[in-house]
C-alpha cells in the first residue's frame, strides 16, 4: 500500500515538470510539443510554405489527399503586424499519396482584414 502512494505522490509531484516540454519521435522525426500549463495557446499547424498574394493568405500543408481550408480555424490577433495562426481542427484520414501537400487560400475578406493589411504567419515551417 506504502508503494501505491508513493507512486502516486512522485506522479503528482512530476505532472508540473512536464509542462510546455517537447518530446521527439525518434522513428518519424517529428517533433511533438506537449503544453499543459497554458491552455489559451493555440497549437499551429507545422506549414511548409506561407504567402501573401492576390488579396489572399496562401499556405501549403501536409495533406493525405482530403485536406480542405474549411479543416482550418485561422485565428488573426489585433496588432501591427496582425498575427495570424492556421490550427487544423479536422484531421485528414485519407490514404491518397500527396507528397507536396496542397495549397489552401484565405482572402483578406476571409480573414477580416482589409487588404495590404502587414500580417505575419505564426505557424512554425515544416
Amino acid at each position: 500500500m506504502r508503494a501505491v502512494i508513493k507512486g502516486l505522490a512522485v506522479a503528482v509531484l512530476a505532472t508540473p515538470l512536464l509542462s510546455a516540454c517537447v518530446i521527439y519521435d525518434s522513428d518519424a522525426g517529428e517533433k511533438v510539443a506537449v503544453n499543459l500549463g497554458r491552455n489559451d495557446a493555440p497549437v499551429g499547424e507545422a506549414i511548409r510554405q506561407a504567402r501573401f498574394i492576390d488579396g489572399a493568405l496562401v499556405a501549403r500543408v501536409d495533406s493525405n489527399g482530403c485536406t480542405q481550408a474549411s479543416d482550418f480555424e485561422v485565428l488573426v490577433s489585433d496588432g501591427s503586424p496582425v498575427e495570424i495562426t492556421l490550427r487544423r481542427t479536422k484531421p485528414d484520414l485519407c490514404k491518397a499519396l500527396a507528397p507536396d501537400g496542397v495549397e489552401l487560400r484565405w482572402s483578406y475578406a476571409d480573414l477580416g482584414l482589409e487588404p495590404g493589411t502587414p500580417a505575419r504567419i505564426m505557424n512554425p515551417l515544416k
